[in-house]
């Protein structure tokens, strides 16, 4: 049954009523958000273990793409991936945006990388080594497990602003939730009433995510003691 509740002008009932009607586009922000965080998860490790090479021509490539990323905004950057490269390779505006977003969280989650294995003792690869592992194997079993513990905190926050970062899919008509608020909006003429649901939904996703990080960090709490 349809009813009216008017706070400032603002039909608030529209809240209620059409709530629903974003789902699709909820889970079109969750598939843009994982795709980035998983692409991200990828390149910052390599990108992370490149630079710390001491080999140059290996480490210098990687230092300047996290140059260029860290250094120009995300939506710049999805605009040369969307309207630049597909003209060489036919992206769709979910592929590019998928890309975009995971080149520019891959560059900050190589320095949450590089920071962790940094943090790790020296000593402890050493030790390692003295036991006859190979720099690689001491990487893999002694380093990299207990930097992948520290990083979770500074990776959690990165994941929730990838989350909100999605949004800006919309400047190249990806059908997430900003975009489907914005269309009802300039349709309906109650563009207030529709941002707020999209802002709900934001909100739900991020703290579900923050309950899940919160719960991984109590997890390697415990296995640390």
């Amino acid at each position: 049954m349809d009813f009216d509740f008017m706070f400032l002008g603002y039909d608030l009932s529209i809240i209620f009523e059409k709530f629903h009607i974003f789902i699709p586009a909820a889970f079109e922000t969750l598939k843009i958000t994982t795709a980035a965080i998983i692409f991200g998860l990828v390149i910052g490790l390599i990108t992370a273990l490149a630079r710390l090479s001491k080999i140059k021509i290996i480490k210098w490539p990687f230092s300047i793409y996290v140059t260029i990323i860290r250094g120009t905004p995300i939506l710049l950057q999805l605009f040369v991936i969307y309207y630049g490269i597909v003209r060489i390779i036919k992206f769709d505006s979910f592929t590019s945006a998928a890309i975009a977003f995971g080149l520019h969280n891959g560059a900050y989650i190589a320095e949450i990388f590089r920071g962790a294995i940094v943090s790790i003792d020296i000593g402890q690869t050493e030790a390692a080594r003295s036991l006859g592992m190979t720099k690689v194997q001491a990487m893999r079993r002694v380093v990299l497990p207990q930097a992948l513990k520290r990083a979770v905190p500074p990776l959690g926050n990165q994941f929730i602003i990838a989350t909100k970062d999605s949004s800006l899919a919309m400047t190249i008509a990806v059908r997430e939730l900003l975009l489907k608020a914005q269309q009802l909006g300039s349709s309906t003429f109650r563009q207030m009433e529709y941002l707020i649901i999209a802002g709900i939904y934001y909100l739900i996703m991020t703290s579900i995510l923050t309950l899940l990080l919160h719960k991984l960090e109590r997890r390697l709490a415990v296995s640390d003691r």
